[in-house]
């Protein structure tokens, strides 16, 4: 892809082809050791860019609040790799359209980033996707309460991360959350996209 410097994509272009390990949300907590039994599981997530006369945007969910697993949470749409998924790619972009109505001929994909590793034992490759036009989402009943978006400008700036810590398990757990107005963005969500701002700030 070539990239132009009037392309409002052109900084995750570049974050793209910038190497770095994958992540985790044990990171932040290093003592953490996980179950040697433990079976990752592989998951994909779509991180949804729009273009807007507001700037770039990132699409985000707010899990319903009846879920039993993340109730509440804000997520990227996307899930596990089901049998009939050719890949992470994949699953990605038939969790978008299932959780939200983001027809999947409606994304260009970018390319991916490093997987990241749960404590709820998933593998999730983060997709990057330019949203091409204008769509109304949908949320999915019962799964998902609201779709909103942010700037990515807010996003990519280091310094609205911060560092905070949660009793869990028994323990302190540590972890990355970048709030935006009313939106509580933690966890892998955060971390993910930490490390996306890394990227792009190069």
């Amino acid at each position: 892809m070539r990239v132009t410097t009037t392309d409002p994509f052109a900084l995750l272009w570049r974050a793209l082809e910038r190497p770095t390990g994958a992540s985790s949300d044990f990171d932040l907590n290093p003592d953490y050791v996980p179950p040697a039994d433990r079976v990752l599981r592989p998951a994909g997530v779509l991180v949804p860019f729009l273009e807007t006369e507001r700037g770039l945007r990132v699409i985000l969910t707010k899990r319903s609040s009846r879920l039993k697993h993340h109730p509440g949470q804000i997520a990227f749409p996307g899930g596990k790799v089901d049998p009939g998924d050719a890949d992470a790619i994949a699953a990605a972009l038939r969790e978008a359209q299932e959780e939200i109505g983001l027809d999947p001929a409606n994304v260009e994909v970018m390319g991916d980033l490093p997987a990241h590793e749960t404590v709820t034992n998933f593998t999730v490759t983060p997709v990057l996707g330019r949203v091409r036009a204008p769509f109304a989402p949908r949320p999915e009943a019962g799964e998902v309460e609201e779709v909103f978006d942010v700037p990515l400008a807010h996003l990519a700036k280091i310094a609205n991360y911060r560092v905070e810590r949660r009793w869990w398990r028994g323990q302190w757990r540590n972890y990355y959350a970048v709030p935006y107005g009313p939106y509580y963005i933690w966890g892998a969500t955060a971390r993910i996209l930490r490390g996306l701002a890394e990227r792009m700030k190069g």
